[in-house]
């Protein structure tokens, strides 16, 4: 079942690309943040997903060789509507994705949490989320730390974004 799309997601894909972020090459900071969300949630994947308009597109991925999915398979277009981590313990079980293909074959997701990424105005981006092929559940603190990093990512998506201009301000 795909997320229903928001109720703002004009101004959110406008956000979206406002940030110039879609499609840059990988960057070490972002591969290091979803490298750690593995090892803190002891997940074999990690990715820092970005949400457009018809695709969802990895800016960091530990586990995963694909850099991109079809928003209509995401999990992270239903995170991106969260307001705290979204949790799927077993996908199989959950309505929403047991006839997802991602569920049904390679590469056959069983659990799935995601920390949305918001802007200040509240527009999911994406999220930063862990992946395994057995069924879990994330422990309280393993939640908290992955909302923390969630925000670390976002912070560093802003900086981004306020270097570019300070560039181009130069220029």
């Amino acid at each position: 079942m795909s997320a229903p799309i928001p109720a703002n997601e004009a101004e959110r894909l406008k956000a979206l690309y406002w940030y110039e972020i879609m499609d840059t090459e990988a960057e070490e900071v972002f591969d290091d943040l979803a490298l750690v969300a593995s090892k803190i949630c002891q997940t074999p994947v990690a990715l820092i997903s970005l949400v457009g308009e018809k695709r969802q597109w990895f800016k960091a991925r530990v586990g995963m060789d694909a850099t991109e999915t079809s928003r209509d398979v995401s999990f992270c277009a239903h995170t991106i509507q969260e307001e705290n981590v979204f949790e799927v313990r077993d996908a199989f079980e959950d309505y929403r994705f047991a006839t997802n293909p991602l569920v049904l074959s390679s590469p056959n997701i069983r659990f799935y949490a995601g920390a949305p990424l918001k802007t200040e105005d509240g527009y999911g981006l994406g999220a930063l989320c862990v992946i395994d092929y057995v069924p879990r559940e994330l422990t309280r603190d393993q939640k908290e730390a992955l909302w923390v990093l969630s925000r670390v990512v976002m912070n560093l998506i802003k900086q981004r974004r306020l270097l570019t201009e300070m560039v181009a301000a130069a220029d």
